[in-house]
């Protein structure tokens, strides 16, 4: 399949920080850190892509007023620039750690109510079941676990989903674990740890030891208020609905949306080599009711067994996407590969909309910013991490 033509970068701004081919203006402060925008940064994640990436297509689409889907949501940064823009959307994951987090991007809930939630938790539940491991007591003080626990409890109640209880799931998420501010102020319940993704216990038992650090007794309630309030300054949204964020598999038909009206795919694939999404996740996977031991066989959404199976596996997607009721269908592809899988991204994006047989086609592509910029805080624990090369591609169905 051959690619039609490449496109040519602009300075042309379109908004502030963000310029017509959708590089970050140097000049410019980046939008995660624009108060407007700080419900979306409710919970960082591993590998999330910027605002300034959905914000620019969907700009170029607004006029249509498109329905938006992302079929590997992550943390919803696509669903949140398609509210923030006025626009309905849709997002579909295999992880319930991602789709927690997407869902809150779409709660119309205020700061206050899911505050006033946590309070009620934290008083009213008596944890069965506290974690005892030697990771658990030096990442957490036991009266801050307590409180995490309480949280953990009653938000897993087996009772019905409302936007205060999205909204402040994420939010714990959020809180879950992080850096030691030297400051002192507590922003996060943990022992020093990364904000985007949790090390794994023997890693993290041997680096507190080494720097003699002791968790920090931190009042659970007071954290998750520094981290709610800062959302109240958002701008106002339209009304949204958090059940558009599926938990599915978007290689399977039937995790579509019932109404498959959307015209408009703005997404990132898990990139090909990276395994460890699941693992990575897996102390938020514990809080929303998983083990409290990383679980190193669970498995990712997509094949990675090869290139061949790769491409099979996400064509299925592509196939997917392409069952839209729609008239048009324009896709917007960030892909990437970690360095040591050594295989080219571009050609294996082209296979993959060969294996959709949907009559899909790459109308133009560019080299993306490197998975470095502004996605990870891996030296917080000095942990290594290869960056990824990241392309990004506008797909058409003819």
């Amino acid at each position: 399949m051959a690619i039609e033509r490449r496109e040519k970068r602009s300075p042309t701004t379109l908004a502030p920080g963000i310029t017509l081919a959708g590089w970050p203006n140097p000049y410019m402060r980046p939008l995660a850190y624009n108060p407007k925008y700080a419900l979306n940064a409710i919970c960082p994640y591993f590998t999330m892509f910027p605002l300034e990436y959905p914000l620019r297509v969907l700009r170029k689409h607004r006029k249509d007023a498109p329905v938006v889907i992302d079929p590997f949501c992550g943390r919803g940064t696509t669903l949140f620039a398609a509210r923030a823009m006025g626009l309905k959307s849709w997002g579909i994951d295999a992880s319930p750690v991602a789709v927690a987090i997407a869902r809150a991007k779409l709660s119309n809930a205020t700061a206050d109510e899911a505050l006033s939630l946590a309070g009620f938790l934290v008083a009213g539940v008596r944890p069965a079941h506290t974690p005892n491991s030697k990771f658990f007591r030096k990442a957490f003080h036991k009266n801050t676990l307590r409180g995490i626990c309480a949280l953990r409890e009653g938000l897993s109640a087996g009772l019905q989903d409302t936007d205060a209880s999205v909204l402040l799931r994420a939010a714990v998420l959020g809180c879950l674990h992080g850096p030691l501010l030297k400051s002192g102020l507590a922003s996060y319940f943990s022992n020093q740890m990364p904000r985007t993704f949790a090390p794994k216990p023997d890693y993290a038992l041997k680096f507190w030891s080494a720097r003699h650090m002791e968790p920090p007794e931190v009042d659970v309630l007071k954290v998750l208020e520094r981290k709610l309030k800062l959302i109240a300054s958002s701008r106002e949204l339209q009304k949204a609905r958090f059940t558009n964020v599926i938990h599915g598999d978007s290689t399977v038909a039937a995790s579509l949306p019932k109404k498959r009206d959307y015209s408009l795919v703005v997404t990132s694939p898990p990139y090909y080599g990276m395994r460890t999404y699941v693992q990575d996740q897996w102390l938020r996977n514990w809080f929303l009711g998983g083990p409290a031991t990383v679980d190193y066989a669970a498995g990712v959404q997509l094949e990675h067994t090869g290139t061949d199976v790769f491409a099979e596996s996400l064509g299925k997607v592509w196939k997917n996407m392409a069952r839209t009721e729609a008239d048009t269908l324009d896709l917007y592809v960030r892909f990437g590969v970690i360095p040591s899988a050594k295989v080219d991204a571009k050609e294996l994006v082209e296979r993959s909309l060969e294996a959709a047989n949907s009559g899909l086609r790459v109308l133009s592509w560019r080299n993306g910013l490197s998975a470095t910029s502004g996605k990870r805080q891996a030296d917080q624990m000095k942990a290594d991490s290869g960056a990824c090369d990241e392309f990004d591609f506008h797909i058409v169905r003819h």
